[in-house]
């Protein structure tokens, strides 16, 4: 259908829909059932059966199944068909195979759980009622809402728009944003990029806003067409995971290594040739950490869940690492260290405060009300009143309800014909109104000393008088007491003029202005930001405020959230103009309150801490914040009032534009590090021992103690389920006390590369003990035993007693489940016969387990007598 060649009314009309109520539930969910879901088929993933298989592709595993064959090859050669090992050792294969799958298939749960908190929403209106639903609800003949830094959800017919813009160029490759008319009509064979009343899925909004009607969805829009994904499925490996999967790497050459020495070993000492060629093959299937990137991911995943419930949702995996070495959180004020909850608490003539009755008052907030995009639903007799749009404007139209003038009703008798909408950089709105048939109205509201230049006259009472220097002066007093309460300060100006205000450039629309008045709104910080202040500077992370107020209004909020102790701390957005970046750099960390600033001044922000070694989080919500977020080592877009440009920039959204969150996700980040850290530990550790156990008694002419299956069953038992539960530890109580990691910072640093080797050591040498004292089977039982109580040495750098020893219920229950297996193999018949052990005594039962819980007892020691600190 060529919507394009149709009028608003005629589109509207073709799908059956009222631009003043919208669709009615009833029409809404028999569209659903008629166009399906409002989103793009996703990409084909691979089938379980298909992961199942890949998880065979490893070198080692092929090499592993191939000498199971060979092993059964043999027996039948010797005369005796032995199902039995090979059986074994395939079943081993198979439940790690089924294992990596469960893992992977959790991960992706995780990822795609994730994913839809932070799916695209969209504005709409459905029974007379605005609402916001989640973009791939969307029907056609929905009416949308199209507001700058907003994806548009999909392909929609204009009805009516201001100053409209939209990037239209991941569907036309067209670079610079498109000019939208609504009332354009366009012949059939227009391109795309040539149709001006046509608005198109996956492309933004830059400047402006509009309505539409939605025309087509999912694959019927222009993006469907050409098949083209938005959004991947594919998670790259963060930097932690490459650094990982090349560290495993690393050590899987040297054990490799060390399996073709104790098999060399072996032959010299007159071994069987295959019984050593298994056992090394096995030794290095269970000695190569080959499943360290799969496990980090896991750990990610379950982490990121937990910040999710925390109200931060995590976009790209690699943040959460970067989280726990931030050192630097630069913050928007409001919303995020206050409550957003904008009131209006003074208002003030060019003569002084007015009371809200005031003739002045009245006049002041008829203004604010008009130049105001704030939507009122219901009325004050039926007491069902909700005021939608940015909370400053929900405040003004508020306070102009609360003194007795309706939106609405100034709307009708001044109706509103051109717009200049509010940005970030210019810090003010103008509207233009229909007085009388020939008289128009200017209005401009907006920063206190941006607009105050504009203005060439003053409302003194009844009379406009020329503005002096010492009305400027008296105008700056005023503000300066407002602001010194905290208050943020909106100016109110206007002109009225004839009908060259409908040609006149926005530029020359906002001069010559008649000062009005100045409202004076107070947002109060939010309750828990004093305490999340504390923690950041506890934590050795510095809290920065970075706002579009006043600076004296910023100033006065910073120092009662203890960020800001001294007034020469905080700069204006000119101060920093004004500077040399090389300087700023030099003295970027004797500041705490940027004021007055606009967001490119917030990646020149960033550049500097970045230059002096900081890893900085950078808090967002406008479209031209995305730069800043990119530029940030850790974007935070805000979840209820950022635009989707700037969550698309983000690592993180912050769900509820809480400073809070962000220091409790930084809590949560670190956690996550040691987590990663203390399950590496136990794996290498474990891994190390096995090696050491064979090698040991292999070098001083010791039978093997342990046999291939066996070494496969441990390597099964304890590598997975402790090294996750490990991931589930909650952060550290004093976490938030130490100081960030240091973003070049090794994952073994900190003697964790020693303590891996002694703590593998000590593991070898129980096992070798335990193999002196009794045989193989008590070797076994101890390897897999030992490594189950060594798992509780990892969960902090403190005693077991001091933390406590079931905090970790996990953990625990990993613990029973692992030990009950280990006991079963050797103590059932049936089970004891395929692992080639025999059940033990009492007393044998009695050395394995004072043995296995030896690690315990060793660390310990070493916690209390040669810990630092």
């Amino acid at each position: 259908m060529n919507w394009h060649t149709l009028s608003a009314k005629d589109t509207l009309l073709k799908l059956t829909v009222s631009p003043d109520t919208g669709l009615n539930p009833s029409a809404v969910s028999k569209r659903q059932s008629d166009y399906g879901e409002n989103k793009l088929e996703p990409g084909k993933k691979k089938s379980l059966f298909s992961r199942f298989l890949a998880q065979f592709s490893d070198f080692m595993i092929i090499i592993l199944i191939i000498a199971a064959g060979i092993s059964f090859l043999m027996s039948v050669i010797n005369g005796h068909a032995d199902l039995v090992e090979p059986t074994i050792i395939l079943a081993i294969i198979f439940l790690n195979a089924v294992l990596g799958v469960l893992q992977e298939a959790k991960a992706e749960r995780s990822l795609d759980a994730l994913k839809k908190l932070a799916a695209p929403t969209a504005s709409v209106l459905r029974d007379g009622r605005r609402v916001s639903i989640p973009s791939e609800e969307l029907v056609p003949g929905d009416i949308i809402y199209l507001e700058t830094g907003h994806y548009v959800p999909a392909d929609a017919r204009l009805l009516s728009c201001v100053d409209l813009y939209v990037d239209e160029s991941s569907l036309t490759g067209e670079s610079h944003p498109a000019e939208k008319d609504a009332e354009a009509i366009v012949p059939a064979d227009t391109p795309a990029a040539d149709r001006k009343n046509m608005v198109y899925s996956s492309s933004i909004v830059t400047g402006g806003r509009g309505t539409a009607v939605v025309t087509e969805t999912g694959m019927h829009t222009e993006v469907g067409h050409i098949a083209k994904l938005i959004l991947t499925d594919e998670q790259p490996m963060t930097p932690l995971q490459k650094k990982l999967a090349a560290t495993g790497k690393t050590l899987g050459i040297a054990a490799l290594a060390i399996c073709v020495i104790i098999f060399f070993l072996g032959i010299l000492k007159k071994r069987p040739i295959f019984d050593m060629f298994m056992t090394s093959v096995s030794l290095a299937v269970a000695a190569i950490p080959e499943g360290l990137p799969a496990i980090v991911t896991i750990m990610l995943s379950l982490g990121v869940q937990r910040m999710a419930r925390k109200q931060a949702v995590v976009r790209r995996l690699p943040a959460v690492e970067t989280l726990g070495g931030a050192t630097v959180i630069c913050s928007d004020k409001t919303g995020t260290l206050t409550q957003n909850r904008m009131s209006v608490v003074q208002i003030h003539s060019p003569q002084g405060p007015e009371s809200e009755n005031s003739k002045a008052s009245k006049n002041i907030l008829t203004l604010a009300a008009l130049c105001n995009n704030a939507v009122i639903s219901g009325t004050s007799r039926r007491k069902t009143i909700s005021i939608t749009g940015e909370p400053t404007e929900k405040a003004l139209a508020a306070a102009a309800l609360q003194a007795g003038l309706d939106k609405g009703s100034l709307e009708t008798q001044y109706p509103r014909i051109r717009e200049v909408p509010f940005d970030s950089t210019r810090k003010r709105m103008t509207t233009v109104h229909t007085i009388n048939g020939s008289t128009y109205r200017i209005i401009t509201k907006g920063a206190f000393d941006l607009l105050l230049p504009r203005c060439t006259h003053i409302r003194i009472g009844e009379k406009t008088l020329p503005m002096s220097e010492l009305y400027r002066s008296r105008l700056f007093k005023q503000n300066q007491a407002m602001t010194d309460q905290a208050l943020r300060v909106i100016a109110v100006a206007c002109r009225d003029t004839d009908a060259s205000a409908l040609t006149r450039t926005n530029e020359e629309l906002e001069c010559g202005l008649t000062f009005i008045g100045m409202l004076g709104m107070i947002d109060p910080p939010r309750p828990e930001v004093k305490e999340a202040v504390a923690v950041c500077k506890r934590a050795g992370i510095l809290p920065i405020m970075i706002t579009g107020d006043h600076v004296r209004t910023a100033s006065a909020i910073a120092k009662e959230l203890g960020i800001l102790e001294y007034d020469s701390q905080a700069i204006t957005g000119e101060q920093l103009s004004a500077m040399p970046f090389e300087t700023l750099c030099e003295n970027i960390d004797k500041y705490r309150v940027f004021a007055r600033v606009s967001p490119r001044h917030k990646v020149t922000i960033v550049k500097a801490f970045q230059s002096r070694g900081e890893v900085v989080a950078m808090t967002g919500d406008g479209v031209n914040d995305a730069p800043a977020l990119k530029a940030a080592d850790i974007g935070c877009a805000m979840g209820l009032s950022g635009t989707d440009v700037a969550k698309n920039a983000a690592d993180m959204i912050l769900m509820d534009d809480n400073f809070a969150t962000i220091v409790s996700a930084v809590r949560e980040g670190r956690g996550i590090y040691d987590n990663i850290r203390k399950s590496i530990h136990f794996l290498l550790s474990s891994n190390i021992g096995e090696i050491m156990c064979i090698f040991t008694a292999i070098l001083f002419g010791l039978p093997s103690p342990l046999l291939a299956v066996q070494l496969l069953w441990v390597n099964l038992v304890t590598d997975s389920l402790p090294a996750i539960a490990l991931g589930v530890d909650p952060p550290a109580k004093d976490i938030m006390e130490k100081p960030p990691i240091p973003p070049n910072q090794g994952m073994f640093s900190g003697g964790l590369g020693i303590k891996i080797v002694l703590e593998g050591m000590m593991i070898g040498a129980l096992s070798l003990i335990a193999y002196l004292i009794g045989d193989r089977t008590m070797a076994f039982a101890v390897l897999g035993l030992s490594q189950l109580f060594h798992a509780f040495n990892m969960r902090s750098s403190r005693s077991l007693l001091q933390i406590g020893v079931f905090t970790n219920k996990k953990l625990c229950l990993s613990f029973l489940v692992c030990a009950f297996l280990q006991v079963a193999v050797i103590s059932v018949p049936t089970l004891a016969g395929i692992f080639r052990v025999t059940p033990m005594n009492a007393i044998q039962w009695v050395i394995t387990f004072a043995l296995s819980i030896c690690p315990i007892v060793i660390v310990e020691l070493q916690k209390k007598f040669l810990s630092k600190g």
